[in-house]
């Protein structure tokens, strides 16, 4: 029994290559913008966005921030920032990911060390944290069966981003993400060669 139980343990292995499951999500990446009313559990939730938050980051300063809204109010008031896309008050959570100084200026205050971060390196440094870990959050979110959909809105009104998330001083939108259980399967777009 052992020997045909190792059989069939090396024979499913080799014919399933769990390493492809990853690869598999990548290449299926499609944009969701019709979602079921079913919310996202939280215990879920705090597992994908955990995992977007293990991106690499530029010296782990980790100079980003994500806002997750499920609240149909500030949804409903996010949908004009965003050119009324219906997918943004559709959506069981909007997660606006941000650069964010405010706490990382914090965290050098209490430690007896100078910010310094208010130019434009610093802040394309927190653009770039904040990308990676969207990306890390949709890779995860996917990978779970979850669908999204990118926005690229936010730069174009993230002054009122920032008036209705109520966001501190540095703190910027950079990207947005609709995120929540597919009522749709779209064509994956083209790319290009």
């Amino acid at each position: 029994y052992i020997s045909l139980f190792y059989f069939i343990l090396v024979y499913f292995v080799s014919e399933f290559n769990f390493n492809d499951m990853a690869i598999d999500t990548l290449l299926d990446h499609r944009s969701v913008r019709k979602y079921k009313t079913e919310g996202i559990d939280n215990d879920l939730m705090h597992k994908v966005l955990m995992a977007g938050c293990r991106a690499s980051t530029t010296g782990n300063m980790q100079v980003y921030s994500i806002v997750n809204t499920s609240s149909p109010e500030i949804k409903q008031q996010l949908a004009p920032a965003h050119f009324n896309q219906s997918m943004i008050v559709n959506a069981p959570n909007v997660l606006t990911f941000c650069a964010d100084f405010n706490r990382f200026n914090k965290w050098c205050e209490l430690n007896d060390a100078q910010p310094g971060y208010d130019n434009f390196l610093s802040f394309i440094t927190a653009a770039i944290d904040a990308l990676l870990v969207a990306q890390n959050v949709v890779v995860a979110a996917e990978s779970v069966g979850l669908g999204i959909c990118y926005l690229g809105t936010t730069t174009y009104n993230a002054d009122k981003i920032i008036d209705i998330l109520k966001l501190p001083r540095g703190v910027v939108p950079i990207t947005t993400l609709t995120i929540g259980w597919p009522d749709e399967q779209p064509d994956k777009t083209e790319r290009l060669p």
